[in-house]
């Protein structure tokens, strides 16, 4: 079979001997050759999103590859591909001999698929993570099916509400006055609206990208308790994905407005709320955007710049002042991750290890900053 990797042994195996042969041994943390520096952060996340396997043509956990060297896999897009590339691209420049001013850490954190909260978002607030000294980031970003590569400056906040509405119960033959279910569907209607005025935004500028403008979409209704009794309580929970421009305080007032418009007893609450958007500089002056693009240009590779349309860990790095850039290099492919037979070809796999292979030296290069100086 083509996912074979060597002759009688699990593809476990050999992984896990691949992952012994990397030498991370304790005490070295500094492998900058000027400490004085911030250092360069490559962060990943191990954890992957749950798999429907009779719709997969391969096992999800098998990395099978096939004969034309597509390796399928749950993570292969998103982002087991990303961490093998950091820890290849290091791998082969420590062997080189290589030793750059800035120290190079890469972190692997557990649970970004479920919004980053016992990982990333208290990671950035822990001793650790500020003796890292972290001045530059890397994570994930997305797969682009043209000849360019996406990379992503900011991303949208994710803002979960869950909408309540209270009105007068009663039997299911009566012509009821104020319920919570008419009172909510004006809630609903508006929020939709709303909904339609951006999707409209969007695909009547060609120039906009998904992430410029804020989605919603109604995710889940719930109330009631029998076909004849008419609910005192119904809710409608929404996933709202903010653009980074939007004024969050103006934003809430009008979900505040839609609800007050709906009559009284309509009340809203976060399941979700980010409130810190930050954008990461793409301007040629910023000394970390030069030796990105600048590689890519050396490269020949056409960058295409982009807000995140959903949410990453890359969040909090900003949050806390780490200019981050999503990026996964991974162009001529579809974008596959959540999705069944999610897979990457073998040789675009190897490409993005060349790719950081030149990247790291540059970023982790990068001249003395006037705030480090």
């Amino acid at each position: 079979m083509a996912s074979k990797r060597r002759e009688g042994e699990h593809p476990s195996v050999t992984l896990f001997r691949q992952y012994l042969r990397i030498r991370t041994v304790q005490p070295e943390p500094d492998y900058g050759t000027n400490p004085r520096l911030s250092s360069l952060l490559l962060n990943s996340h191990t954890d992957v999103v749950p798999v429907f396997k009779e719709h997969w043509s391969h096992d999800p956990f098998e990395a099978f590859k096939d004969a034309d060297g597509y390796i399928y896999g749950r993570g292969a897009q998103d982002m087991k591909c990303v961490g093998i590339q950091y820890l290849e691209a290091v791998r082969r420049l420590k062997v080189e001999g290589h030793h750059f001013p800035r120290t190079i850490h890469m972190t692997f954190v557990p649970d970004e698929e479920i919004g980053g909260h016992q990982g990333m978002e208290l990671f950035v607030k822990r001793p650790e993570f500020q003796a890292l000294r972290a001045g530059f980031a890397l994570d994930e970003g997305l797969a682009n099916p043209t000849d360019a590569f996406t990379v992503f400056y900011s991303e949208r906040s994710p803002w979960w509400v869950q909408v309540t509405s209270t009105g007068k119960p009663g039997h299911g033959s009566r012509f009821i006055e104020d319920t919570a279910a008419e009172k909510l569907h004006k809630v609903v209607s508006s929020i939709l609206a709303f909904r339609e005025k951006e999707r409209q935004r969007l695909q009547s500028d060609p120039q906009l990208k998904q992430g410029a403008v804020t989605s919603v979409n109604l995710t889940k209704l719930e109330g009631g308790v029998a076909y004849n009794v008419v609910p005192a309580t119904m809710s409608a929970s929404f996933d709202f994905r903010v653009a980074p421009d939007v004024d969050l305080k103006a934003f809430e007032e009008q979900l505040q407005g839609w609800c007050q418009a709906a009559g009284e007893g309509v009340t809203f609450e976060f399941a979700q709320k980010w409130t810190e958007p930050r954008m990461t500089s793409t301007d040629d002056s910023d000394p970390w955007w030069a030796a990105f693009s600048g590689v890519c240009k050396d490269m020949n590779l056409t960058l295409e710049p982009e807000i995140f349309p959903a949410a990453t860990d890359s969040r909090y790095l900003r949050a806390v002042g780490v200019p981050a850039l999503g990026f996964s290099p991974m162009n001529h492919t579809p974008v596959l991750l959540h999705d069944h037979d999610e897979r990457l070809h073998e040789a675009m796999f190897l490409r993005g290890i060349d790719i950081y292979t030149r990247l790291l030296p540059a970023l982790a290069s990068v001249p003395t900053l006037p705030s480090e100086s």
